[in-house]
Protein backbone atom coordinates (compact mmCIF):
# COMPACT_ATOMS: atom_id res chain seq x y z
CA UNK A 1 0.00 0.00 0.00
CA UNK A 2 1.60 3.45 -0.64
CA UNK A 3 1.79 6.04 1.30
CA UNK A 4 -0.79 8.04 0.02
CA UNK A 5 -3.37 5.28 0.02
CA UNK A 6 -2.19 4.66 3.91
CA UNK A 7 -2.83 8.31 4.89
CA UNK A 8 -6.15 8.36 3.13
CA UNK A 9 -6.82 4.67 5.14
CA UNK A 10 -5.99 6.50 8.56
CA UNK A 11 -8.04 9.60 8.09
CA UNK A 12 -11.07 7.30 7.04
CA UNK A 13 -10.46 5.10 10.64
CA UNK A 14 -10.14 8.24 12.72
CA UNK A 15 -13.34 10.00 11.08
CA UNK A 16 -15.47 6.11 11.82
CA UNK A 17 -13.51 6.67 15.38
CA UNK A 18 -14.91 9.91 15.94
CA UNK A 19 -18.42 9.42 14.72
CA UNK A 20 -19.12 6.37 16.54
CA UNK A 21 -17.39 7.96 20.00
CA UNK A 22 -19.85 10.96 19.44
CA UNK A 23 -22.75 9.18 19.09
CA UNK A 24 -21.80 7.36 22.27
CA UNK A 25 -21.64 10.48 24.53
CA UNK A 26 -25.15 10.99 23.53
CA UNK A 27 -25.77 7.65 24.62
CA UNK A 28 -23.91 7.34 27.69
CA UNK A 29 -25.18 9.74 31.06
CA UNK A 30 -26.69 8.75 34.46
CA UNK A 31 -30.07 9.04 32.74
CA UNK A 32 -30.92 5.17 31.54
CA UNK A 33 -31.96 5.82 27.96
CA UNK A 34 -32.02 2.93 25.23
CA UNK A 35 -29.65 3.92 22.25
CA UNK A 36 -32.60 4.06 19.41
CA UNK A 37 -34.79 5.75 21.97
CA UNK A 38 -31.95 8.20 22.63
CA UNK A 39 -31.47 9.09 19.29
CA UNK A 40 -35.03 9.55 17.90
CA UNK A 41 -35.60 11.34 21.04
CA UNK A 42 -32.66 13.91 19.58
CA UNK A 43 -34.64 14.67 16.43
CA UNK A 44 -38.36 14.76 18.16
CA UNK A 45 -40.51 17.88 18.11
CA UNK A 46 -42.12 16.63 20.87
CA UNK A 47 -40.89 18.56 24.88
CA UNK A 48 -40.76 15.25 26.70
CA UNK A 49 -38.18 14.85 29.43
CA UNK A 50 -36.01 12.25 26.92
CA UNK A 51 -36.35 15.12 24.43
CA UNK A 52 -34.62 17.42 26.59
CA UNK A 53 -32.48 15.43 28.43
CA UNK A 54 -31.08 15.07 24.77
CA UNK A 55 -31.27 18.33 23.17
CA UNK A 56 -30.35 20.37 25.98
CA UNK A 57 -28.00 18.58 28.11
CA UNK A 58 -26.37 15.73 26.12
CA UNK A 59 -26.22 16.88 22.14
CA UNK A 60 -24.55 20.27 23.74
CA UNK A 61 -22.02 18.34 25.41
CA UNK A 62 -20.78 15.81 22.39
CA UNK A 63 -20.45 18.97 20.39
CA UNK A 64 -18.42 20.54 22.68
CA UNK A 65 -16.58 17.76 22.99
CA UNK A 66 -15.91 16.75 19.62
CA UNK A 67 -14.73 21.12 18.70
CA UNK A 68 -12.82 21.21 21.66
CA UNK A 69 -10.71 17.62 21.02
CA UNK A 70 -10.12 18.93 17.22
CA UNK A 71 -8.74 22.26 18.31
CA UNK A 72 -6.30 20.94 21.09
CA UNK A 73 -5.10 18.33 18.63
CA UNK A 74 -5.17 20.87 15.54
CA UNK A 75 -3.65 23.82 17.46
CA UNK A 76 -0.75 21.30 18.62
CA UNK A 77 -0.16 20.05 15.25
CA UNK A 78 0.39 23.35 14.10
CA UNK A 79 2.82 24.84 17.00
CA UNK A 80 4.86 22.16 16.87
CA UNK A 81 5.33 22.62 13.09
CA UNK A 82 5.64 25.88 13.46
CA UNK A 83 8.22 26.45 16.42
CA UNK A 84 9.93 22.83 15.66
CA UNK A 85 9.42 21.89 19.17
CA UNK A 86 8.03 18.85 20.11
CA UNK A 87 7.22 19.53 23.17
CA UNK A 88 5.19 22.52 21.92
CA UNK A 89 1.37 22.38 22.87
CA UNK A 90 -1.46 25.68 22.70
CA UNK A 91 -0.79 26.69 26.27
CA UNK A 92 2.93 27.30 25.58
CA UNK A 93 1.95 30.46 23.98
CA UNK A 94 0.06 31.60 27.87
CA UNK A 95 -3.66 31.45 26.03
CA UNK A 96 -4.96 28.52 28.22
CA UNK A 97 -3.49 30.53 31.36
CA UNK A 98 -4.64 33.83 30.39
CA UNK A 99 -8.44 32.81 29.37
CA UNK A 100 -8.09 31.21 32.84
CA UNK A 101 -7.30 34.01 34.39
CA UNK A 102 -10.11 36.05 32.53
CA UNK A 103 -12.47 33.71 33.94
CA UNK A 104 -11.41 33.78 37.43
CA UNK A 105 -11.63 37.38 37.85
CA UNK A 106 -15.28 36.92 36.50
CA UNK A 107 -15.86 34.71 39.46
CA UNK A 108 -14.07 36.54 41.70
CA UNK A 109 -15.52 39.80 41.16
CA UNK A 110 -18.45 38.13 40.79
CA UNK A 111 -19.58 39.17 37.61
CA UNK A 112 -20.15 35.57 36.52
CA UNK A 113 -22.90 35.61 39.26
CA UNK A 114 -25.17 38.56 37.44
CA UNK A 115 -24.40 37.81 34.10
CA UNK A 116 -24.34 34.01 32.65
CA UNK A 117 -22.24 34.72 30.16
CA UNK A 118 -20.10 36.92 31.72
CA UNK A 119 -17.42 33.84 32.53
CA UNK A 120 -16.61 32.35 29.14
CA UNK A 121 -16.71 36.10 27.75
CA UNK A 122 -14.37 37.24 30.48
CA UNK A 123 -11.63 33.87 29.71
CA UNK A 124 -12.57 35.14 25.74
CA UNK A 125 -11.08 38.47 26.82
CA UNK A 126 -8.10 37.12 28.55
CA UNK A 127 -7.07 35.19 25.50
CA UNK A 128 -7.12 37.86 23.19
CA UNK A 129 -5.56 40.05 25.53
CA UNK A 130 -2.86 37.32 25.62
CA UNK A 131 -1.81 37.12 22.40
CA UNK A 132 -2.03 40.95 21.45
CA UNK A 133 0.73 41.04 24.28
CA UNK A 134 2.88 37.91 23.29
CA UNK A 135 2.75 39.41 20.01
CA UNK A 136 3.43 42.97 20.83
CA UNK A 137 6.85 41.41 22.80
CA UNK A 138 7.66 39.73 20.01
CA UNK A 139 7.03 41.47 17.26
CA UNK A 140 6.17 40.92 13.81
CA UNK A 141 9.86 39.78 12.89
CA UNK A 142 10.46 37.85 15.92
CA UNK A 143 11.37 34.07 15.54
CA UNK A 144 9.71 30.93 17.15
CA UNK A 145 11.95 31.03 20.08
CA UNK A 146 11.25 34.93 20.92
CA UNK A 147 7.49 33.41 20.83
CA UNK A 148 8.00 30.38 23.23
CA UNK A 149 9.67 32.86 25.72
CA UNK A 150 7.17 35.63 25.65
CA UNK A 151 4.30 32.82 26.20
CA UNK A 152 5.97 31.49 28.69
CA UNK A 153 6.19 35.03 30.41
CA UNK A 154 2.51 35.71 30.05
CA UNK A 155 1.69 32.21 31.07
CA UNK A 156 3.43 32.61 34.23
CA UNK A 157 2.31 36.40 35.00
CA UNK A 158 -1.09 34.74 34.38
CA UNK A 159 -0.55 31.60 36.82
CA UNK A 160 0.73 34.04 39.92
CA UNK A 161 -2.48 36.21 39.14
CA UNK A 162 -4.59 33.15 39.27
CA UNK A 163 -2.67 32.14 42.55
CA UNK A 164 -3.16 35.74 43.78
CA UNK A 165 -6.55 35.62 43.49
CA UNK A 166 -7.32 32.38 45.07
CA UNK A 167 -4.94 33.67 48.26
CA UNK A 168 -7.36 36.47 48.17
CA UNK A 169 -10.61 35.18 47.87
CA UNK A 170 -13.38 36.48 49.99
CA UNK A 171 -14.73 32.75 51.08
CA UNK A 172 -14.09 29.05 50.37
CA UNK A 173 -16.76 28.62 48.12
CA UNK A 174 -15.50 30.80 45.78
CA UNK A 175 -11.54 29.53 46.27
CA UNK A 176 -13.69 26.04 45.30
CA UNK A 177 -15.70 27.41 42.60
CA UNK A 178 -12.26 28.41 40.99
CA UNK A 179 -10.72 25.51 41.65
CA UNK A 180 -13.16 23.07 40.04
CA UNK A 181 -13.50 25.44 36.85
CA UNK A 182 -10.09 25.36 36.02
CA UNK A 183 -9.96 21.68 36.30
CA UNK A 184 -12.12 21.58 32.85
CA UNK A 185 -15.45 19.75 32.24
CA UNK A 186 -18.62 19.75 29.95
CA UNK A 187 -20.60 19.57 32.52
CA UNK A 188 -24.14 21.61 32.41
CA UNK A 189 -23.23 23.05 28.79
CA UNK A 190 -25.51 24.64 27.53
CA UNK A 191 -26.11 25.35 23.55
CA UNK A 192 -25.59 29.04 24.57
CA UNK A 193 -22.09 27.67 24.69
CA UNK A 194 -21.71 25.96 21.69
CA UNK A 195 -23.11 29.24 19.92
CA UNK A 196 -21.06 31.45 21.84
CA UNK A 197 -17.72 29.46 21.16
CA UNK A 198 -18.41 27.93 17.63
CA UNK A 199 -17.44 31.44 15.45
CA UNK A 200 -14.09 31.75 17.33
CA UNK A 201 -13.53 28.33 17.01
CA UNK A 202 -14.05 28.16 13.38
CA UNK A 203 -12.28 31.33 12.30
CA UNK A 204 -9.06 29.59 14.27
CA UNK A 205 -9.62 26.46 12.24
CA UNK A 206 -9.49 28.03 8.88
CA UNK A 207 -6.37 29.93 9.67
CA UNK A 208 -4.62 27.06 11.05
CA UNK A 209 -5.60 24.50 8.28
CA UNK A 210 -4.24 27.09 5.84
CA UNK A 211 -0.80 26.68 7.15
CA UNK A 212 -0.17 23.02 5.55
CA UNK A 213 2.26 23.44 3.24
CA UNK A 214 4.09 26.55 4.66
CA UNK A 215 4.85 23.95 7.76
CA UNK A 216 5.99 21.40 5.14
CA UNK A 217 8.59 23.90 3.66
CA UNK A 218 9.34 24.87 7.36
CA UNK A 219 10.81 21.25 7.99
CA UNK A 220 13.94 22.78 5.66
CA UNK A 221 14.67 25.50 7.99
CA UNK A 222 13.89 29.12 8.26
CA UNK A 223 15.82 30.73 5.42
CA UNK A 224 15.27 27.77 2.66
CA UNK A 225 11.51 28.40 3.32
CA UNK A 226 12.03 32.05 3.01
CA UNK A 227 14.24 31.45 0.15
CA UNK A 228 10.78 29.42 -1.78
CA UNK A 229 8.33 32.21 -0.83
CA UNK A 230 7.04 31.40 2.19
CA UNK A 231 6.25 34.55 4.21
CA UNK A 232 7.39 34.00 7.69
CA UNK A 233 5.47 36.97 9.29
CA UNK A 234 1.83 36.10 7.87
CA UNK A 235 2.59 32.11 9.14
CA UNK A 236 3.85 33.43 12.47
CA UNK A 237 0.29 35.30 12.59
CA UNK A 238 -1.28 32.53 11.38
CA UNK A 239 0.05 30.83 13.85
CA UNK A 240 -0.59 32.54 16.59
CA UNK A 241 -3.90 34.23 15.90
CA UNK A 242 -5.13 31.23 15.12
CA UNK A 243 -4.11 29.51 18.08
CA UNK A 244 -5.52 31.75 20.55
CA UNK A 245 -8.88 32.15 18.77
CA UNK A 246 -9.85 28.54 18.73
CA UNK A 247 -8.12 27.60 22.21
CA UNK A 248 -9.32 30.92 23.82
CA UNK A 249 -12.72 29.76 22.79
CA UNK A 250 -12.34 26.13 24.36
CA UNK A 251 -11.34 27.22 27.65
CA UNK A 252 -13.50 29.94 27.91
CA UNK A 253 -16.60 27.45 27.78
CA UNK A 254 -14.65 24.00 29.21
CA UNK A 255 -11.73 25.28 31.35
CA UNK A 256 -8.08 24.78 31.01
CA UNK A 257 -7.88 20.67 29.77
CA UNK A 258 -4.23 20.18 29.32
CA UNK A 259 -2.24 17.56 27.17
CA UNK A 260 -4.40 16.56 24.48
CA UNK A 261 -2.91 19.25 21.73
CA UNK A 262 0.63 17.87 23.59
CA UNK A 263 0.30 13.75 23.06
CA UNK A 264 -2.36 13.75 20.24
CA UNK A 265 0.43 14.71 17.49
CA UNK A 266 3.01 12.45 18.47
CA UNK A 267 0.49 9.62 18.17
CA UNK A 268 -0.18 10.33 14.76
CA UNK A 269 3.00 11.58 13.53
CA UNK A 270 4.77 8.19 12.62
CA UNK A 271 1.26 7.11 11.02
CA UNK A 272 1.47 10.31 8.16
CA UNK A 273 5.02 10.32 7.46
CA UNK A 274 6.03 13.27 9.78
CA UNK A 275 4.32 15.75 6.96
CA UNK A 276 2.83 18.94 9.42
CA UNK A 277 0.53 19.39 6.50
CA UNK A 278 -0.64 15.81 6.91
CA UNK A 279 -0.71 15.90 10.73
CA UNK A 280 -3.00 19.18 10.76
CA UNK A 281 -6.56 17.08 10.01
CA UNK A 282 -5.43 13.69 11.70
CA UNK A 283 -4.31 15.26 14.48
CA UNK A 284 -7.86 16.93 14.78
CA UNK A 285 -9.64 13.97 14.38
CA UNK A 286 -7.42 12.15 16.94
CA UNK A 287 -8.26 15.52 19.42
CA UNK A 288 -11.52 14.77 18.55
CA UNK A 289 -11.66 11.24 19.59
CA UNK A 290 -9.69 11.59 22.26
CA UNK A 291 -11.45 14.34 24.38
CA UNK A 292 -14.83 12.32 23.34
CA UNK A 293 -13.46 9.26 25.25
CA UNK A 294 -12.60 11.30 27.69
CA UNK A 295 -15.41 12.61 28.26
CA UNK A 296 -17.25 9.23 28.18
CA UNK A 297 -15.02 7.88 30.49
CA UNK A 298 -15.28 10.45 32.75
CA UNK A 299 -19.70 9.64 33.18
CA UNK A 300 -18.66 5.97 33.64
CA UNK A 301 -15.85 5.97 36.28
CA UNK A 302 -17.24 7.92 38.17
CA UNK A 303 -21.21 8.96 37.40
CA UNK A 304 -21.62 10.73 40.98
CA UNK A 305 -18.67 12.08 41.68
CA UNK A 306 -18.27 14.64 38.88
CA UNK A 307 -14.46 13.72 37.82
CA UNK A 308 -13.22 16.72 36.14
CA UNK A 309 -12.21 16.05 32.49
CA UNK A 310 -8.64 18.20 32.95
CA UNK A 311 -7.79 15.76 35.90
CA UNK A 312 -8.38 12.26 33.20
CA UNK A 313 -6.21 13.81 30.60
CA UNK A 314 -3.77 14.59 32.82
CA UNK A 315 -3.73 11.71 33.89
CA UNK A 316 -3.02 9.92 30.84
CA UNK A 317 -0.99 12.68 28.93
CA UNK A 318 1.48 13.33 32.20
CA UNK A 319 3.09 9.42 32.20
CA UNK A 320 3.57 10.18 28.34
CA UNK A 321 5.14 13.00 28.40
CA UNK A 322 7.52 11.45 31.06
CA UNK A 323 7.92 8.65 28.63
CA UNK A 324 8.24 10.92 25.30
CA UNK A 325 11.43 12.76 27.51
CA UNK A 326 12.66 9.60 27.99
CA UNK A 327 12.74 8.61 24.50
CA UNK A 328 14.41 12.30 23.56
CA UNK A 329 17.37 11.47 26.38
CA UNK A 330 17.55 8.21 24.75
CA UNK A 331 17.96 9.42 21.10
CA UNK A 332 20.61 11.68 22.13
CA UNK A 333 22.96 9.37 23.82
Amino acid sequence: MSETARYRLLLVVLGAATLILFLLSLTVGPAALGFTESIAALFSSKAGAIALIMQEIRLPRAILGLMIGATLGLSGAALQGYLRNPLAEPGLIGVSATASLGAVIAIYTGFSAVFPLGLPLAALAGAVLAVLVVQAMAGMKGGALTIILAGVAVSSFAGAMTSLALNLSPNPFAALEIMFWMLGSLTDRSMTHVWLAAPFMIVGWVMLASLGRALDTLTLGNDAAASMGVDMRRVQFLAVFGTAASVGAATAVAGAIGFVGLVVPHILRPLVGSRPSRLLPASALGGACVLLAADILVRIIAPGKDLKLGVLTAIVGAPFFLWLVYRTRRNLL
